[in-house]
């Protein structure tokens, strides 16, 4: 990491961090004290963000300054910040660094005297069948002001426990802004960190479908397979794959079916019932329905192809 000066400074603030991926360290949050180290800093964005107690903000001197920290070692950080070397660069291909909103809530954090947190757990619990478990698991928050106001926002992360992508979901059903999803690439891993790579895995095409299939289910976030995700199965040498895909998206499906077929991989395509998906069956419909799919054959799959063309 090249900005070592600037990890070293804050750990004798902090106490030592867990360096990761793409600048990012962990350290133990000293607002809420939680065992793990979930207060995480990028120090090159500057931006800092505890998981669990979602304190946040945009700039490390604030951060120092709300901890009451020596002002020398705060001078310290402004000078190291403000060399060029620590600045953030720019890239040729000025890819943007992906946050949660500034405005999001935990939901596992309980609110009951805010309407708006009452209103989205009453849509998660009563509309999506989203519980306190899945909340906790997929870090699930919303949103009561700014760009993303009245949406559930469903995080994803990777296998380091990096931000890699979230979806939003409006709790209001006359919001004309069903969805809104950040302006960054899909070409990522769905839900990453949920991922045993040793079992059968399960693609579906959304975050609700996969919260909904429970068990090693990774959402596409539309309807085509991304590029590193195909890598990543080779890699890890997954041998059987499960295709949940909605009926609309069947030649994607089937497409996808044949790539992993052709490398040697055990494909069952799950066949939904038409304007259903796994978020709206429900766990207990959508298992019965995996455990009732076939293994697909090559002989099925240029069938399927054929009537799929006609």
């Amino acid at each position: 990491m090249s900005n070592f000066p600037v990890v070293t400074l804050l750990e004798t603030v902090l106490g030592k961090g867990n360096i990761k991926s793409n600048n990012n360290v962990a350290f133990n949050c000293p607002f809420c004290n939680h065992y793990k180290k979930k207060l995480e800093i990028n120090t090159a964005s500057q931006h800092w963000h505890c998981w669990v107690c979602n304190a946040a903000g945009r700039k490390l001197p604030i951060l120092f300054k709300r901890l009451n920290v020596d002002r020398g070692k705060i001078s310290q950080l402004i000078k190291l910040l403000d060399d060029i070397e620590y600045r953030p660069k720019k890239t040729t291909t000025d890819t943007p660094v992906l946050h949660l909103p500034e405005e999001f809530r935990p939901l596992w954090i309980l609110d009951n005297a805010s309407p708006e947190f009452r209103n989205a757990i009453y849509y998660l619990y009563k509309k999506r069948n989203i519980t306190i478990e899945d909340i906790l698991k997929y870090k699930i928050g919303y949103c009561r002001s700014g760009e993303y106001r009245g949406k559930i926002i469903i995080p994803s992360f990777d296998a380091n426990g990096s931000l890699n992508y979230f979806v939003s979901r409006a709790y209001y059903e006359d919001d004309q802004w069903k969805h809104k999803n950040p302006n960054v690439s899909k070409d990522i891993i769905g839900f990453e960190l949920h991922i045993n790579w040793n079992m059968p895995i399960v693609l579906v095409e959304g975050a609700f479908d996969a919260i909904a299939v429970k068990r090693n289910a990774i959402p596409l976030f539309g309807k085509t397979i991304p590029d590193i995700l195909k890598k990543r199965i080779i890699e890890h040498k997954v041998k059987t794959i499960y295709i949940c895909l909605d009926s609309d998206a069947k030649k994607q499906a089937l497409d996808t079916a044949e790539y992993f077929m052709t490398n040697g991989i055990d494909v069952y395509l799950v066949d939904l019932p038409d304007d259903k998906d796994p978020a709206e069956l429900g766990f207990r419909y959508i298992q019965e329905l995996i455990n009732r799919t076939e293994l697909l054959s090559s002989e099925k799959l240029m069938e399927q192809k054929i009537l799929c063309s006609i």
